[in-house]
């Protein structure tokens, strides 16, 4: 089988898609999912489903979900409900918990790569570290989770996978940045700055990128766009780096930059 939570939620087997579940029951396997292996207690699970206003017999009611799922995977992989119960969807210490086994599943492959990408990079390997983290982005279909209601503890945990999307990509614009691919960078980070406007380090790799490629006006803008929204929104100023990179370029000093940056293309290995 192979589970999907980067994107829409899905669980495929032979190229289709198992579970056609929808409301409740289905933010009930995403939680699950998401937390994986590890069990989730009751509690937990009618917090998400119910926020603070649970029914009077919201236990009898989740027990029901729980059921209806071991009844859909059974139905959709040939086995008895008991099978699913004992291997797949498992009840545990007062929760439940999703096993998936060897199967194939994309959040901690995605943790896998993003780790390895890192470790590469940290080693100086950029180039091999580019194409992990590419395979490790190329993983996501979409914003996590998209087709799935999300209770309070869902928004928690799809706001940082998003967080660990955003950190990936800017572990891999600054493998591009070491290699010299400022150009081919520009349009994704000019669409990224705009949905995180106030995230300084894709701030820092847009203006660098920019006075790359020769835009060094631009470059000066995006940092007077980031001075603004971070003082009007946050009530604070742009990091010393950041504001020094912005002085660097005002007196075009591109060793400066480079230095100031830490993506000096001239050391990538």
């Amino acid at each position: 089988m192979e589970f999907r939570v980067l994107g829409s939620l899905s669980i495929r087997q032979d190229g289709e898609d198992l579970m056609h579940i929808t409301g409740k029951p289905r933010q009930l396997l995403a939680l699950l999912l998401l937390n994986q292996p590890h069990r989730v207690p009751a509690s937990s699970l009618i917090s998400e489903l119910w926020d603070d206003t649970p029914p009077r017999r919201a236990a009898t009611t989740l027990q029901t979900h729980i059921l209806n799922l071991r009844t859909e995977f059974a139905r959709q992989l040939g086995v008895s409900r008991d099978r699913v119960a004992q291997d797949l969807l498992q009840t545990r210490d007062g929760g439940y918990r999703v096993d998936v086994g060897d199967a194939s599943f994309d959040l901690p492959e995605f943790h896998r790569l993003r780790a390895l990408g890192q470790t590469m990079l940290n080693t100086g390997d950029a180039l091999g570290a580019s194409r992990v983290l590419c395979e490790a982005l190329g993983l996501w279909r979409g914003p996590a989770l998209l087709d799935v209601d999300h209770g309070r503890l869902l928004r928690a945990a799809v706001a940082e996978l998003d967080q660990s999307r955003v950190d990936a990509l800017v572990l891999f614009f600054g493998t591009q940045l070491h290699m010299g691919r400022h150009r081919e960078m520009l349009s994704e980070l000019a669409g990224l700055v705009v949905r995180h406007p106030h995230h300084e380090e894709l701030h820092t790799q847009f203006m660098i990128a920019l006075y790359r490629s020769g835009y060094r006006t631009q470059a000066l803008e995006v940092f007077d766009r980031l001075r603004r929204n971070v003082q009007d929104e946050l009530g604070i100023v742009p990091s010393d780096r950041i504001s020094r990179l912005w002085h660097v370029m005002r007196v075009a000093d591109t060793a400066a930059v480079d230095a100031i940056g830490g993506y000096d293309c001239a050391k990538a290995v």
